[in-house]
């Protein structure tokens, strides 16, 4: 039979994430973890089915598609289809020609599986390594410390806070009030927790987003952030113990994130949080 590629309706996306969650395991990072569309919820439900892509055969999802912006797709792919030969044929195909509605013309990235043979595929179609990134993971087998601050799970009286956090640590956040609840209401929220640092003032420093994939699978950090007013204090090491506490609760078996190489200062908050740093990664990118 052959590979279909899809994408969505609305109502499909509930499962699609179940399916994505089921494929999330501790031994490789993962590329697509079920919190990135929980995320991408912020944008409302019509939009994130837009955005994301499947590959079947016969019914079965094999691998899913997040275009995380127009022209970058982050790929994740069943453990037992990483070396589909048909599946990584179709997925290549797709991702090059534009015709085939998943990409653009012009310059464009694909984050793979490290090891998928479909990253091999492009590489033989012109794709070369593009920007190069640092996955981290912590252990959640053992005590994590306690953050030292004040820390807060957001509710709707918390929101606007929240919001603001966000837009003050990273430049160009479109993150509003409206957002949030937008992403709250959605079914992956309902395994997820956002977390507020206050300092001795009670002024909100830092926030975070969790996201479980399910008991004894590894959750993920998306986003974490630091108010542009309190940085160098520690309140990012603090924010992601927070997190890791939140993750343990909620029956994680590890806190993951993956960060650009190139942001040095968030490697380094992560890994002062005792997170371990994991060999690079590249994604691909075709050149215009």
């Amino acid at each position: 039979m052959t590979v279909t590629t899809s994408t969505p309706g609305v109502h499909e996306l509930d499962p699609v994430v179940g399916v994505l969650a089921e494929w999330q395991h501790g031994d490789r990072p993962a590329q697509l973890h079920p919190g990135d569309i929980g995320w991408f919820r912020r944008f409302g439900a019509r939009r994130t089915a837009q955005a994301v892509r499947t590959w079947s055969r016969a019914g079965e999802v094999l691998a899913v598609g997040l275009l995380d912006g127009p022209d970058v797709l982050r790929l994740e792919i069943a453990p037992g289809a990483l070396h589909d030969e048909e599946l990584a044929r179709q997925v290549a195909q797709d991702a090059t020609e534009p015709e085939c509605g998943v990409l653009p013309e012009g310059e464009a990235y694909v984050a793979a599986p490290p090891g998928a043979l479909v990253g091999h595929l492009l590489v033989r179609r012109g794709w070369e390594g593009g920007d190069t990134w640092t996955p981290l993971r912590r252990e959640l087998d053992g005590p994590v410390p306690d953050p030292g601050v004040h820390i807060e799970v957001v509710g709707p009286e918390q929101v606007p806070e929240r919001t603001a956090v966000q837009r003050s640590a990273f430049t160009g956040s479109t993150f509003t009030d409206e957002r949030w609840h937008a992403m709250a209401v959605a079914a992956p929220y309902a395994a997820a927790r956002c977390l507020l640092a206050r300092d001795d003032r009670g002024e909100p420093v830092a926030a975070v987003t969790v996201w479980s994939a399910g008991a004894g699978r590894p959750g993920l950090i998306e986003p974490m952030g630091v108010h542009a007013d309190h940085r160098g204090l520690g309140y990012g090491r603090a924010i992601v113990l927070a997190a890791a506490r939140a993750l343990q609760e909620l029956g994680s078996s590890s806190v993951v994130v993956d960060t650009p190489s190139s942001n040095t200062a968030a490697v380094a908050t992560y890994q002062s949080a005792g997170l371990q740093r994991l060999p690079e990664l590249k994604d691909l990118r075709r050149t215009a």
